[in-house]
């Protein structure tokens, strides 16, 4: 079989955080179908608005190569598909492999003689060749590797990070065969300006994935054990993270909430492939109780501060200063704030949410809760400053305290105000 860039149409399936960026930038190059199973979506785009604002207006027309569709039919003309849906966990903190699924699904159902399939969402390793290549072989008829092919390029999208682009961020790549991993890498080298690395399988590409953001997890969770250690010496965590800084490979991370659509949940699927094959992962599963477990932590060191003052926990007003799982982006995917909305309602607390960079409605939609977009008019018994939007670093102490009642408690989890001018840090 013999792969031409100059024949290789793109379609790119799911357009998010990940899907969208990928898209315009092969829109600059390739003809390229940007398909999405929400209408609405597809509509916004192509009137050059993009919700996540990842994308701008100027980006978007930028690639006019790019066409946008919600019509299955309309990807019957591409020879070349990439898959970026979402791998979220369930309840139960196991893979939900169900958007897969059915994105591959949808693929079988338009994949021809010669098409490869390249996945770029999170998976365990194995995933790809044991779940997705079945269901495109059941659904379309056809044999892997004979009759189609298949590679897997994992993605590396930082949510309103505007200087490591999907362009300047290295890329893995990989394929079914030598001559598909040459081409799948030939493809991507087109729109990646700091060069791609060709894995030598697709389950090396799948691990390499998993384990970028298993390793960021137990980094951060260590630091968060050490915030609870110092917290109870007496001692500031960021003067010591500081202070040990000054050596040239200390690595600069700090304690916090561990959320995301990465960080807070790749982890589980390769623990969950680990646990299939006999093996049970201590490290990286001690590593995300005490991450998943900072929530409660926050409340607790919050309620002891205010009993100190004595400030009547039950009916107390509490302002939380961010909703989104990261600084200056409206992505409210597996937030861990909501944590400490959860624990708060647990002492009958009256509590208010300020974020003005989400929309309202999806925070509705995606956690039942109530935000406001524009700094509240109001003082409050607690104020915990939970995300470093700009909009909260750039603040003055004054303008925090005119937040607060005269005997009150600001908790700052991201190091925003001097030390001197809260009464509580992790």
């Amino acid at each position: 079989m013999e792969f031409s860039l100059d024949k290789t149409t793109i379609g790119i399936i799911g357009l998010g955080y990940v899907g969208l960026p990928l898209a315009v930038e092969f829109g600059k190059k390739n003809k390229t179908i940007g398909f999405d199973i929400n209408a609405t979506r597809v509509t916004q785009l192509r009137d050059g608005n993009d919700f996540t604002l990842e994308c701008s207006s100027e980006e978007l027309a930028q690639a006019t190569c790019l066409e946008y569709s919600s019509n299955l039919e309309d990807l019957k003309q591409c020879n070349v598909y990439i898959v970026t849906v979402p791998t979220p966990i369930d309840q139960h903190k196991q893979p939900d492999l169900t958007p897969l699924v059915k994105a591959s699904e949808t693929l079988g159902q338009v994949l021809k003689q010669g098409d490869v399939v390249v996945y770029e969402s999170t998976v365990y390793p194995g995933a790809t060749e044991e779940v997705c290549i079945p269901v495109l072989e059941r659904v379309s008829g056809l044999k892997f590797n004979q009759d189609f092919y298949a590679g897997y390029s994992p993605e590396r999208i930082n949510p309103g990070d505007k200087e490591h682009r999907v362009t300047t961020i290295k890329k893995v790549t990989s394929g079914s065969t030598p001559e598909v991993a040459e081409y799948v890498d030939s493809i991507y080298r087109q729109i990646i300006t700091v060069g791609t690395h060709k894995a030598s399988s697709i389950k090396v590409a799948e691990a390499a994935k998993v384990i970028e953001n298993t390793q960021r997890d137990l980094n951060i969770a260590l630091i968060n054990e050490l915030a609870i250690i110092f917290n109870k010496l007496g001692i500031d965590t960021e003067e010591v993270l500081k202070a040990a800084g000054t050596k040239w490979n200390f690595l600069p991370f700090r304690p916090g909430l561990v959320g995301g659509h990465c960080i807070g949940v790749d982890p589980y699927y390769l623990t969950h492939k680990a646990q299939a094959i006999g093996y049970n992962p201590e490290v990286i599963l001690a590593g995300r109780r005490i991450n998943d477990g900072m929530g409660a932590y926050v409340v607790s060191q919050l309620i002891k501060a205010m009993l100190q003052k004595s400030i009547q926990v039950k009916g107390a007003n509490v302002l939380i200063m961010g909703l989104t799982f990261k600084e200056n982006c409206p992505d409210l995917r597996n937030t861990r704030v909501v944590d400490i909305i959860a624990e708060l309602a647990e002492y009958n607390t009256n509590v208010d949410i300020y974020d003005p960079w989400i929309c309202p409605e999806d925070a509705k939609r995606e956690y039942g809760v109530d935000v406001l977009t524009e700094k509240p008019n109001k003082e409050y018994d607690a104020v915990i400053v939970a995300v470093a939007h700009n909009q909260f670093t750039t603040m003055s102490i004054d303008e925090y305290r005119s937040l607060t009642k005269p005997t009150s408690i600001i908790y700052d989890l991201k190091y925003v105000l001097d030390r001197n001018v809260v009464d509580l840090r992790l």
